[in-house]
C-alpha cells in the first residue's frame, strides 16, 4: 500500500493527495511536519535527507518532491488519464507543472500566504502582497487564455497539470486579494471544486493556521 508522510495542511502534500484522490489508490497518510513534529527524527532521515514534506513510500519506492511524486505516481498508476498517453501532450501538461512552480508559487504562498496568514497584522508588508497579487493576476491571464475553449488545461480531463496549477487556487480564491476578471480560470476552478478529491485533499480550511494578530 502506498505510504505518504506529511500533515494534510501542506500545500505540497495536498498536492500529493489530490493525485493520489483522482487516482483512487489506496493509501496511509502520516502527519508529520509542522505542529506534528517528526521531521528530525533518524526514522525520517532515512527516507528524506531533506527533511521536508511529502515523502511516500510506493510499495518501496522512496521518493520526495511532490511535482516528481505527482509525476511518478501519474505514470505509474494514471497513464492516459492524469498522466497523457500522448508524449507530446504529456510534455506540455509537464510544462504546466513547471509554470506553477516558477510562476505561481512564491507569490501565492511565499508572499500572499506567509504575510497573510502567517504574519501579524502589524508587521505584515502590504506593499509586498499587492505586487505579489498583482503579478498572479499577469501570469493568470496566461492560464485564462490557455483554457479558453478547454475544461482543463491540455485535455478535457485533468491531467497533472491541473494537479499542481490547481491546488494553489483554493489558497488564491480565499486569501483577501485583489483579482482580476478571468472567466475561464474561475469556470475551471469551478470544476476542480466539484472533483471529489479535490474537495477532500485541497479544500482544507486554513484559518487555524492564522497567527496571533493575522
Amino acid at each position: 500500500m502506498l505510504k505518504v508522510w506529511g500533515r494534510n495542511t501542506s500545500i505540497n502534500v495536498q498536492k500529493v493527495m489530490f493525485a493520489v484522490g483522482e487516482l483512487g489508490l489506496p493509501h496511509e497518510r502520516y502527519d508529520v511536519g509542522g505542529p506534528f513534529g517528526k521531521l528530525d527524527t533518524p526514522e525520517y532521515g532515512m527516507l528524506n535527507p531533506n527533511r521536508l514534506v511529502p515523502t511516500i513510500d510506493d510499495n518501496g519506492f522512496i521518493l520526495w518532491e511532490s511535482n516528481a511524486i505527482v509525476r511518478h505516481l501519474s505514470q505509474r498508476y494514471g497513464r492516459g488519464t492524469l498522466s497523457p498517453a500522448d508524449e507530446m501532450t504529456f510534455a506540455k501538461a509537464d510544462a504546466w507543472m513547471d509554470w506553477s512552480l516558477t510562476s505561481l508559487y512564491s507569490d501565492i504562498i511565499t508572499t500572499c500566504f506567509l504575510q497573510l496568514v502567517r504574519t501579524p497584522a502589524k508587521s505584515r508588508d502590504v506593499a509586498a502582497v499587492d505586487a505579489a497579487a498583482r503579478r498572479v493576476g499577469q501570469k493568470l491571464d496566461v492560464l485564462n487564455r490557455q483554457l479558453a475553449g478547454r475544461a482543463y488545461i491540455v485535455a478535457e480531463h485533468p491531467t497533472i497539470a491541473d494537479v499542481a496549477v490547481g491546488t494553489l487556487m483554493y489558497r488564491y480564491f480565499n486569501l483577501k486579494l485583489p483579482r482580476p476578471s478571468l472567466p475561464n480560470v474561475d469556470a475551471w476552478y469551478e470544476r476542480l471544486m466539484a472533483r471529489p478529491a479535490y474537495r477532500q485533499h485541497v479544500m482544507i480550511d486554513f484559518k487555524p493556521m492564522l497567527v496571533d494578530g493575522a
